[in-house]
């Protein structure tokens, strides 16, 4: 198979990465990124593994929104006070 940018394509021994949509093309690899949400560099030696898919299959993945959602859940401090230096337990002697 030809490989060029902008071909949607299947990879006959990974089925499971769903269809892909060939981003980048050189001597040397493409670059797809693949349904799953993976972007895979496959080397000119393996292109006889991909296929022509129907275009209509490719589903470009899903991002997820930036900022929230992932990392550290921070939870706000509440705010305690302090009391002043020399001024908790002193009392006067009687």
């Amino acid at each position: 198979m030809i490989v060029k940018r902008g071909s949607v394509v299947s990879h006959a021994m990974a089925q499971q990465w769903g269809t892909g949509k060939v981003v980048e093309v050189d001597d040397i690899r493409a670059t797809i990124r693949f349904s799953d949400g993976t972007v895979r560099k496959i080397i000119s030696s393996h292109f006889n593994d991909l296929h022509p898919a129907d275009p209509a299959s490719y589903h470009p993945p899903v991002k997820a929104p930036k900022g929230r959602g992932k990392g550290r859940t921070v939870v706000p401090r509440a705010k305690t006070t302090r009391a002043k230096k020399g001024a908790a337990g002193a009392t006067a002697p009687q």
